[in-house]
């Protein structure tokens, strides 16, 4: 992947945020962290316009449908 330097300006709690994940090495680096954040925002986006697809071409889900997905994906007990 290519990539290009840029430069944001970001509210001083957001800058603050970034470092602290920095800082607790739960990102590499603020460029790391900005990366990763989008691209997870671009995956919820992807599954977002799948989901609206599978809707407009099969309708809703029926209640009992989402009853049973809820049980299905409930964390489990131990």
């Amino acid at each position: 992947m290519t990539k290009a330097k840029i430069a944001i300006s970001l509210p001083k709690d957001q800058l603050m945020r970034v470092h602290r994940e920095v800082r607790a090495g739960r990102a590499d680096s603020i460029s790391g962290y900005i990366a990763r954040v989008l691209a997870e925002h671009e995956k919820r986006e992807s599954l977002r316009v799948l989901l609206r697809d599978l809707i407009e071409q099969h309708g809703e889900p029926a209640a009992e449908d989402i009853q049973w997905a809820e049980r299905a994906l409930a964390p489990r007990r131990r």
